[in-house]
């Protein structure tokens, strides 16, 4: 996988991925992230993908416009952390505290030291959600991991895995509760039929509101990088 750029002002970082399967060059853009891929065939010169997407700049453009800006976070940034606003603000220790209103972390990379604080408050929340659902259904999970995965919130594996993006914890508390809920229903129900749903609904209730979150705002907590 190689990476190219679209000349102008900004310049557009593309990505170039070659397929066998590829018979035409495609062209998507993320809806998380807005990162432009573009798929060609195997022996289809690069020139002529970058010649493609030249064609589409106005397209390309538009549809970034209208995607969440990225926030490269740092001192002053506007961080949301379970769902509460808080402002990233120097501190003189090492290390991240968090305040109702703040985020304080020290050192020399502190864009670092949040993504490492925040995977690690991820984790308890998300374990302690799973812990709790699981034990109303009588079912046990395998292992939990964290990714920054950009096509799904959550999953579980027929082996009883559960995997979840860490950034749910900048989401509101009860959207990472919901999304909990939902891929421990999956231990007993490896589906999305309507006894998956009631499952969902006996543990977690009414999920109108946290599934609307993630559709309408989700998109979102991509635009945050760290460095």
């Amino acid at each position: 996988m190689s990476a190219y750029h679209l000349p102008g002002n900004p310049p557009v970082p593309l990505v170039l991925r070659r397929s066998a399967r590829a018979k035409r060059i495609s062209l998507r853009i993320s809806a998380l992230d807005g990162r432009v891929t573009l798929t060609l065939p195997s022996r289809v010169p690069a020139r002529e993908a970058l010649d493609f997407a030249a064609e589409k700049e106005d397209w390309i453009r538009a549809h970034l416009a209208r995607h969440p800006e990225v926030v490269e976070v740092g001192p002053g940034t506007i961080l949301p952390v379970e769902g509460q606003q808080r402002q990233v603000v120097a501190g003189g220790k090492r290390g991240v505290r968090l305040e109702p209103e703040a985020v304080v972390v020290g050192g020399d990379n502190p864009a670092r030291s949040i993504e490492r604080y925040l995977k690690e408050l991820a984790r308890d929340r998300l374990a302690a959600a799973s812990d709790h659902y699981a034990a109303q259904v009588g079912r046990s999970y395998g292992k939990l991991s964290l990714r920054d995965t950009r096509s799904r919130w959550g999953s579980c594996s027929s082996a009883g895995t559960l995997m979840y993006s860490w950034r749910l914890i900048l989401a509101p508390s009860e959207v990472l509760s919901y999304v909990a809920a939902h891929e421990v229903a999956h231990l007993v129900e490896m589906n999305h039929s309507a006894d998956f749903w009631a499952v969902v609904a006996q543990l977690y209730g009414d999920s109108a509101a946290p599934r609307q979150w993630l559709r309408s705002e989700g998109a979102g907590l991509h635009r945050y990088r760290f460095g």
